[in-house]
């Protein structure tokens, strides 16, 4: 604390009233551009060299169409370097997790660290603006002012990672609740006579108006498998997309049933019904913890009022004693 109201001193003596804020501010912007170089460094990329090397050869006029359309719209584009992480790992993480939250579009990364940078930015200089304030009305302390300034800034630089978290956390949380249900749909379906694909499919849309992630989540597994993708294959990203053990149970049980030539519907029977007795032990789960977190809310709110009812009367008669005994 010593050492902080010295250098606010030293600040204040060499700056004026708001030399803290305006260090404060220096100090920010020289860590803000001090790491700019370190995200904008990029390996150079062999698709980027293949494209380079693609324009210097004459192509047919037929041939130079391209199969896919980069999209106008895209103004964050240009500054992908700074945007995206430029490890893949770091980048395949952040990819996930944003797909397991609902945001599977090609643009999610660039979209999620713009918006932790912009309200991060914005935020420190709200915090910025309200130190000054301060400062001006009163005498706060560096570690206040310092507080007042950082504190903003990270909230807002965290709050699109809180919000992604929950989203992911909610879709799990449905996926969960709607699959036992989708394996008992999936189930009848199968021994109507209907196949796999066709069963996904009629899943997908009866599910959809309680459970549209799962919905979403099979209709993909349909599409990919109309579009010839392999079966594993698309079963596997299923499991990798959701982020649940249920499916990742169930793709596992049906890439074995596929592999050893057993019987769909007697693995989706046995699998439905082992479903449903989790669903059940999560509910009885639940239904135990409840009386262990009423305890302390109990205690709270009947103690207190009990005490006063049974004490309180002798407690005024005891003081009443006591004034009358000192007269």
């Amino acid at each position: 604390m010593e050492l902080f109201e010295s250098l606010k001193l030293m600040l204040t003596d060499q700056l004026g009233p708001f030399g803290p804020v305006l260090a404060a501010g220096i100090l920010g912007m020289f860590l803000v551009l001090l790491t700019l170089p370190i995200l904008m460094r990029k390996k150079a990329d062999p698709l980027d060299k293949l494209k380079n090397t693609s324009r210097h050869v004459a192509k047919p006029a037929e041939q130079t169409q391209k199969l896919r359309t980069t999209s106008s719209k895209d103004k964050l584009e240009k500054y992908s370097n700074f945007l995206e992480p430029q490890d893949e790992e770091e980048y395949s993480v952040v990819r996930l997790k944003l797909m397991q939250a609902g945001y599977r579009s090609k643009t999610a990364v660039r979209t999620y660290h713009f918006m932790q940078f912009l309200l991060g930015a914005s935020m420190l200089v709200v915090g910025v603006l309200y130190a000054i304030l301060q400062s001006s009305t009163g005498d706060p302390s560096m570690q206040t002012t310092m507080m007042t300034i950082l504190g903003p800034g990270i909230a807002g630089y965290m709050g699109p990672k809180y919000w992604v978290t929950k989203r992911q956390q909610k879709r799990q949380e449905e996926i969960v609740n709607g699959f036992p249900d989708a394996l008992d749909m999936m189930l009848v379906c199968v021994e109507a006579g209907q196949s796999l694909d066709q069963s996904i499919i009629r899943v997908s849309r009866e599910i959809r108006a309680g459970f549209p992630a799962l919905a979403d989540e099979f209709e993909i597994v349909a599409n990919e498998m109309k579009a010839g993708k392999d079966r594993v294959t698309v079963l596997r990203d299923m499991s990798e997309r959701a982020g649940v053990p249920d499916v990742s149970s169930f793709v596992t049980v049906l890439i074995q049933s596929a592999s050893f030539g057993t019987s769909v519907a007697d693995a989706l029977r046995v699998y439905a019904a082992e479903m449903r007795d989790k669903r059940v032990m999560r509910a009885e789960e639940k239904a135990n913890t409840l009386p262990t977190k009423m305890t302390l809310a109990t205690m709270m709110l009947t103690v207190p009022p009990l005490l006063i009812i049974l004490i309180g009367p002798s407690i005024y008669e005891i003081a009443e004693t006591l004034k009358n005994a000192n007269f």
